[in-house]
């Protein structure tokens, strides 16, 4: 599960955290986290907003399509 980084300065967030370890991905195309989070979430994996809830429908789908 991933959650969203809330942005610091107005924008979009653009990093997310992995629940599992905490650990955080950047949006850089060429991070390999970045590339399977970018997969996970495609199939089906919770990704939560910053406040923590699920997004999910048109949302989730409008939000894979402003990835790098």
């Amino acid at each position: 599960m991933y959650k969203l980084i809330p942005p610091i300065i107005s924008g979009n967030s653009s990093q997310v955290v992995q629940r599992s370890d905490n650990a955080f991905i950047p949006f850089v195309p060429d991070n390999t986290d970045y590339q399977q989070f970018k997969k996970d979430i495609q199939n089906g994996v919770v990704l939560n907003d910053a406040e923590g809830n699920p997004i999910t429908g048109s949302d989730l789908t409008t939000f894979i399509g402003t990835l790098p």
